[in-house]
């Protein structure tokens, strides 16, 4: 298992990526908006090349990110999940943190330097 902290493979519980090194932190942020808006851009980058159809529609998108900020808001943590053609797994997380609700042990990551 010594492998699994500085492994870019998702943790099957989400607030696990709180056990992994600051190294692999894409952002932070205060506002659970602006955690929206990053999930936003990348579900948007990664659209085009999804595997199925319903998953690039737009409205579908936008409800994803929607569900996110309520969820965030609450304290929630949040981890979506696309396949790619050519049979690779897009994975993104946004995950509480000051505690996490689901894993108040686990302190917060050091703050890495990134767009929130």
């Amino acid at each position: 298992m010594a492998v699994f902290p500085a492994s870019e493979v998702p943790p099957i519980q989400t607030a696990h990526w709180l056990m992994k090194p600051p190294s692999l932190i894409r952002g932070t942020w205060e506002n659970p908006g602006e955690a929206g808006e990053w999930l936003g851009r990348q579900l948007t980058e990664f659209a085009p090349r999804f595997a199925s159809d319903q998953d690039r529609e737009a409205t579908r998108l936008v409800l994803l990110v929607q569900a996110a900020v309520e969820r965030l808001r609450w304290g929630g943590d949040v981890s979506l999940g696309h396949y790619l053609r050519g049979a690779v797994f897009h994975s993104v997380a946004v995950v509480t943190c000051s505690p996490n609700r689901a894993a108040p042990e686990l302190p917060c990551p050091a703050v890495a330097a990134g767009p929130g």
